[in-house]
Parts: C-alpha cells; sequence; structure tokens
C-alpha cells in the first residue's frame, strides 16, 4: 500500500467515524477490546505519563448501572441529588456553538419523530445513553483527581485513538458524557478509590443500521473557518 493509500484509509476512517445511538446484541470479544485499547495506548501524553484508566462493563455489572441511573433519572426528586463534579459544558453559551447544539438535537429528535416538548419521549431517548444504546459493552474512562489540565487533554486525545481503533476493526461508538451526572452511582459499582475521578462513559460493539438514529451524520465547518494563518 504506497502513502496515498494509506491516506485515504486514514481519511476515510476518521471522517466516517460518528456516535452511534443504536447497536446490536453481537457481543464483542475481550481480546479485540485489549487489542483496540493497546493500540488506543499509543496516544501521546506529556512526558509520557498516560494518564487513562479504563473499566470496561459487560452483562449483570453493565445492567446494574443502567437500572440504577434509569431509576433515578426517571424520579425528579432523586436526579437533582446528582450532579457532574467538572464542567463539561460551558455556564453562558454563546454563538455560534449553541447553535450548533441545538440543532444536533433538533436533527435527531427530527428523525425519532420527537416533537418538542414532548417530555415523556424526551426523557426515554435520554435513558437511552444509561442502556449504552443496546451496546454489549459499557466502557468507563478515569483519572486521577491528582492530574490536571494537561492530563485531561492527552486523555482526549486517547479516547479519540479507542473510537478510531475501534472503527478500524468494523466496531463502533458512541462517547457520552451523559454518565458524569451519575458518577457516584458509577463509583460505587466500579469500586473506584476517592482519588479517582470519572471522566466520561463510552458504548462500543456493532451498529445496528436498521435504526433511523444511525443515519444521523452531524455537520461540520470548514477548515477555513476555523483556522488562521500569521505570516
Amino acid at each position: 500500500m504506497n502513502s496515498a493509500d494509506v491516506t485515504k484509509v486514514i481519511d476515510d476512517n476518521i471522517k466516517s467515524r460518528r456516535s452511534i445511538r443504536a447497536f446490536l446484541p453481537k457481543p464483542v470479544a475481550k481480546q479485540e477490546i485489549l487489542e483496540l485499547l493497546e493500540v488506543a495506548g499509543r496516544a501521546p501524553s506529556g512526558t509520557n505519563i498516560q494518564p487513562w484508566q479504563v473499566f470496561v462493563v459487560t452483562g449483570d455489572k453493565k445492567q446494574a448501572i443502567s437500572d440504577e441511573i434509569i431509576q433515578i433519572s426517571n424520579d425528579p426528586e432523586a436526579v437533582k441529588e446528582h450532579t457532574e463534579e467538572y464542567n463539561y459544558y460551558p455556564s453562558t453559551w454563546i454563538d455560534p456553538y449553541i447553535s450548533r447544539r441545538r440543532k444536533v438535537g433538533l436533527d435527531l429528535y427530527s428523525l425519532l419523530g420527537i416533537a418538542k416538548g414532548d417530555k415523556e419521549k424526551m426523557q426515554a431517548q435520554n435513558n437511552r445513553n444509561y442502556l449504552f444504546f443496546d451496546a454489549p459493552v459499557g466502557i468507563f474512562f478515569v483519572i486521577d483527581r491528582v492530574m490536571q489540565q494537561g492530563s485531561w487533554l492527552d486523555y482526549g486525545m486517547f479516547i479519540q485513538n479507542v473510537m478510531l481503533a475501534a472503527k478500524a476493526r468494523g466496531l463502533d461508538t458512541c462517547p457520552q458524557a451523559a454518565f458524569t451526572q451519575f458518577h457516584r452511582v458509577i463509583a460505587k459499582h466500579l469500586n473506584l478509590k476517592p482519588e479517582q475521578q470519572l471522566v466520561c462513559g463510552m458504548s462500543l460493539g456493532y451498529a445496528d443500521l436498521s435504526k433511523i438514529e444511525n443515519t444521523l451524520v452531524t455537520e461540520r465547518v470548514p477548515a477555513e473557518s476555523f483556522t488562521h494563518f500569521v505570516e
């Protein structure tokens, strides 16, 4: 394979990756998960500290986490007791970011036939997050609290590698910040130490291409709109 072919394969892998919101029940072999994590571990990190710690859940443990979170999520009073440990999103939204966020939400709900204000269907769709969108594998990314912002940047590169390595193997993913609200539930089930902090979750498996939500392809702005050449 020449360099042009390699470039195309890499580019196609990056461009075809997207968040999948419906998975097949087909299991993923433990060895395959280890292999893609081994590849992902080649992500760069400041002074090679490699701050990532990965917890993979399947079967009864995954179901137990889903059951508890959904029970809380469906209780308006109980859910108030669960807040994120860190701000994933800004406290004050401005354009163009708020417009992009609204568009992806509207596009997804439109595909699913969820009307604006239909709280019951919106809640049901939100709970799909906590079912890992029926994926057979759930992944939780954890970091030591002592690590600082630079390590979180490194972690993002590792997570991107996980998704791309999965895609190269015919697997799909959905990175999920939605789990951060329920970090205490997850910490309990994973027996995390007090000095460990949840970064985010992820669903991993084989995409169910018969589901309409998996036809959603989010828009990206052209590079010219965010690139600044200074000479």
